[in-house]
């Protein structure tokens, strides 16, 4: 694993309060399991950062080893791996994901108590 590629992936889950690796963007997955994931993001009604793992191969092949997790899309909130689609899914018809989304989209991140602007859209990718 890179170390430059394994500091911008420490960058992105620190910067965002709630961020999705998959595959594609939130306007074009990419995948069945992405556009699911996605359809449960956007229905808690907050915004969320994303990273295209198609476009960023280096990502893509270091975040499995990171995480500990094989398979995408992934979401970390606050910091933390809450899962993938099914995981996802089943928060989300529990009614477990939404406040959780809520909450953290209320917290400051790391780069806002820092002073920096949040990125909420595609983080820059330096891998």
């Amino acid at each position: 694993m890179s170390q430059e590629v394994l500091d911008t992936i420490r960058d992105q889950i620190a910067n965002n309060p709630v961020i999705l690796y998959m595959k594609g963007s939130p306007q074009a997955p990419q995948c069945g399991f992405s556009a699911q994931t996605v359809q449960c993001l956007m229905a808690c009604g907050e915004r969320f950062a994303y990273v295209d793992i198609l476009a960023n191969p280096a990502i893509r092949a270091t975040l499995p080893s990171y995480a500990d997790w094989p398979t995408f899309p992934q979401l970390y909130v606050e910091g933390e791996l809450v899962g993938g689609c099914d995981i996802i899914t089943e928060m989300y018809q529990s009614g477990e994901l939404e406040p959780l989304i809520k909450a953290a989209a209320t917290e400051p991140s790391a780069g806002e108590r820092e002073g920096r602007a949040p990125r909420m859209e595609e983080p820059d990718e330096e891998a």
